[in-house]
C-alpha cells in the first residue's frame, strides 16, 4: 500500500511540475508594462509609473481584492517576461492581432486603435499613403505591431530607404522631432498625446499601416481562470460607467468599447 501511495504521489509531483506555467499568487499580481508609452503608461517627472491604462489596472485589483506591481518591461520581450512568470498580465496598449493571440490569451478588446503616419511640418514630401513612404526613413518602435506588420509586408519594407527601431516610442518620438527619421508609425493614441503641446511642430496623417486593431490585457494561454475573473471586473467597469471616468480623464471624451 506505501508503495502504491509513494508512486501516486510522485506521479501526481510530476504531472503538476508539467504544469506550472499558470497563475497561482492570490493575493499579488504582476503587471508587465512599457512605462514609456505616454498616455496608457509612463512614469512621470518624479517617477511615478501613472496612466490610462495603468488607472484601469489599479481599479481591476481593487475590485478584486487583490494588490499589484506594476513592472517596466523590455517591449520586444514581451512573450519572454510572460511565459517565464515574471510578470502575469501584459496590460499597455497591447493590439490585439491574429499573431499574438497564437501565443497570448487576451481579454475582450477595451479600445480601438490605429497605426498611423507622423511627420514634422516643415517636411517637404507628401504622404497620402503607405506607399508614399518609399525612398523615406521611417521609425518605429521594436516588437511594435508595426514592426511586426512590416516583418510580413517585405516589399513595403524593402521600398523604405532606412528603417530605424526604437527600444520605445518616446525615443522614436525624440528622433522624428530631431529629423534622424522622415516619417514615425506609430500607436496614434500615443502620436495624437505626444504632438499635443506643438501642434505647430508635427502633424498627424491619415495614413493608415496595417490594419486597424484593439487594446486588449494579454495573459499566459494556461492562466483562464485570471483571465475571467479580470474580464468580469472589466465588464463591470464598463456597465457602471467607471471605465468612461477613467477614459475622460485621460482623452477628454469616452473611447472604451462597449461589450453591448
Amino acid at each position: 500500500m506505501k508503495k502504491i501511495l509513494t508512486a501516486t504521489l510522485l506521479l501526481t509531483l510530476t504531472i503538476c511540475a508539467g504544469c506550472d506555467n499558470s497563475f497561482s499568487n492570490a493575493n499579488k499580481i504582476i503587471v508587465g508594462l512599457d512605462d514609456n508609452f505616454p498616455p496608457m503608461s509612463f512614469r512621470d517627472a518624479k517617477g511615478i509609473i501613472g496612466g490610462f491604462d495603468v488607472d484601469l489596472a489599479k481599479e481591476t485589483a481593487k475590485r478584486l481584492g487583490m494588490k499589484i506591481e506594476f513592472k517596466s518591461i523590455d517591449w520586444s520581450l514581451k512573450l519572454d517576461e510572460l511565459n517565464s512568470k515574471h510578470i502575469d498580465i501584459i496590460w499597455s496598449g497591447l493590439d490585439i492581432t491574429p499573431e499574438r493571440q497564437e501565443d497570448i490569451l487576451f481579454s475582450k478588446p477595451y479600445m480601438d486603435n490605429r497605426q498611423i503616419v507622423f511627420v514634422r511640418r516643415d517636411g517637404d514630401f507628401k504622404i497620402i499613403s503607405e506607399i508614399d513612404l518609399a525612398g523615406k526613413i521611417v521609425g518605429t518602435q521594436a516588437g511594435s505591431t508595426v514592426s511586426d506588420y512590416l516583418d510580413t509586408n517585405e516589399n513595403l519594407k524593402n521600398s523604405f530607404r532606412e528603417l530605424k527601431t526604437y527600444n520605445t516610442y518616446t525615443n522614436a518620438w525624440n528622433a522624428l522631432d530631431y529629423g534622424e527619421i522622415d516619417a514615425l508609425i506609430c500607436d496614434e493614441i500615443f502620436g495624437r498625446y505626444a504632438m499635443s503641446k506643438e501642434l505647430d511642430k508635427f502633424e498627424a496623417l491619415n495614413v493608415i499601416v496595417g490594419t486597424a486593431s484593439s487594446f486588449g490585457v494579454g495573459f499566459r494561454k494556461t492562466d483562464v481562470e485570471l483571465r475571467n475573473k479580470v474580464q468580469k471586473v472589466l465588464n463591470e467597469m464598463i456597465k457602471d460607467g467607471t471605465a468612461k471616468k477613467i477614459s475622460e480623464r485621460w482623452f477628454q471624451a469616452d473611447l472604451i468599447k462597449s461589450h453591448r
